[in-house]
């Protein structure tokens, strides 16, 4: 599994449009960040952190 399907997982049902502010992007970054066109930024990998209490290390390797 990417970082993309892992960023994807956490947000699970909610709404791109909805979540993405939440994070600090657009929706458009969120949609690249899922597919893995683009890497997420310490402070969405920080605020992902926060917000579903997974440790970066799962959200950038799957690995607790």
């Amino acid at each position: 599994m990417s970082i993309g399907q892992r960023v994807r997982q956490l947000r699970g049902q909610q709404r791109q449009d909805s979540f993405a502010p939440s994070l600090g992007v657009t929706q458009s970054q969120l949609s690249k960040i899922e597919r893995g066109v683009l890497a997420p930024s310490i402070e969405v990998l920080l605020l992902l952190k926060d917000r579903f209490g997974k440790p970066i290390d799962w959200i950038l390797t799957g690995h607790e």
